[in-house]
């Protein structure tokens, strides 16, 4: 068995580890979605949270000053913002399908259309296709309202 086969092991604040797909069912099993940004590593270290509202899930980057890119305005680095923004799609994905283990993205693309400030960041994702191995996703950033999207970005994703 090679290491990328091997199942990923999550380590819970009581130090027990935990594979993926049990930390997944044990999330849905107590409805407890705040916990699924410690089933990606990256987004627990973005230190991402979720908020849960009746059908919709909305992903939340808070402000970090490690997070500053451009100092001058200042700006949070463009390369948080796309990281958070492909958790986001993959966070959603895990959220709203009954997948087992993080879905692969295939490709990635995003449009910056204004500089994020440095406050907190609110990223919702939209369906396009939800195929059987293929999904295809479209995520909004916005800072002050999501009538105001700074960063929108499409992502395909391979559903293991």
């Amino acid at each position: 068995m090679c290491i990328r086969d091997r199942p990923a092991l999550i380590h819970r604040q009581d130090d027990t580890a935990m594979s993926l797909a049990d930390t997944l069912a044990d999330i849905r099993r107590r409805n407890d979605w705040a916990l699924l940004p410690q089933a990606v590593p990256f987004a627990h270290m973005l230190g991402l949270r979720v908020d849960v509202r009746g059908e919709s899930l909305t992903c939340v980057l808070p402000y970090e000053p490690s997070l500053i890119g451009n100092p001058v305005l200042p700006a949070l680095h463009g390369g948080a913002v796309g990281g958070f923004m492909e958790c986001a799609g993959i966070l959603h994905m895990l959220w709203s399908t009954d997948a087992q283990s993080i879905p692969k993205t295939i490709n990635f693309g995003i449009d910056y259309l204004l500089s994020c400030r440095a406050q907190d960041t609110f990223a919702n994702v939209y369906v396009v296709k939800l195929g059987k191995r293929v999904s295809n996703l479209r995520i909004e950033a916005w800072q002050t309202t999501p009538d105001k999207p700074v960063v929108v970005a499409t992502m395909n994703l391979l559903m293991r």
